[in-house]
C-alpha cells in the first residue's frame, strides 16, 4: 500500500549505546530565571537558544534538549564534563521536524573511538517534565 509519503527511517545497525533522562520542567526554568544568558550560553548552543526561545513554551524545549544531552552522554559512559561537553551535543530538526544530534569535535572523536556511526534521540515533554532517550550504532 503506497501512502505517497517518501519516509526515510534512519539507518539500522548495532546498538552500542543507550542512554535516557528525565527532568522537571520547573527545574530548568529555576535555572534560567536565577543564571540567565549565563546558563544558556553555558549548556545551549545558539542554534538551540533561536529554537526554543522561538516557542511559545521555551521551558519545556530547553528541559528537553538537556535532557538529550544527558542521555547521549549515558550513551557514551562519559556523563558531562571533560570528555564530552554541553555544547558537544546540540539538538536541531530535521526535513520532517525529527529530532537530530549534531557533535562537536568532542562528540565526533567519542563516536569514532566507540565504533559507533551515528547518534538517534527522541524527546517528549509535558507542562511538568521533559524525557530523551538517545542511542548510538554502529552500521
Amino acid at each position: 500500500m503506497s501512502t505517497g509519503l517518501n519516509l526515510t527511517l534512519p539507518p539500522g545497525g548495532v546498538l552500542v549505546g543507550l542512554g535516557a533522562d528525565l527532568i522537571e520542567v520547573e527545574r530548568v526554568r529555576g535555572v534560567l530565571e536565577r543564571q540567565g544568558p549565563r546558563f544558556l550560553a553555558r549548556v545551549f548552543t545558539e542554534e538551540e537558544q533561536a529554537y526554543c526561545s522561538g516557542m511559545a513554551h521555551p521551558y519545556k524545549h530547553y528541559a528537553a534538549r538537556f535532557a538529550a544531552k544527558e542521555a547521549v552522554s549515558k550513551c557514551f559512559t562519559t556523563g558531562i564534563g571533560a570528555e564530552l561537553g554541553w555544547r558537544s551535543v546540540s539538538i536541531y530538526h530535521g526535513e520532517r521536524h525529527q529530532p537530530l544530534v549534531r557533535l562537536d569535535e568532542k562528540g565526533q572523536a567519542l563516536l569514532a573511538l566507540t565504533g559507533a556511526t551515528s547518534v538517534h534521540v527522541t524527546l517528549s515533554h509535558t507542562d511538568s517534565h521533559a524525557l530523551a532517550v538517545a542511542v548510538i550504532v554502529r552500521a
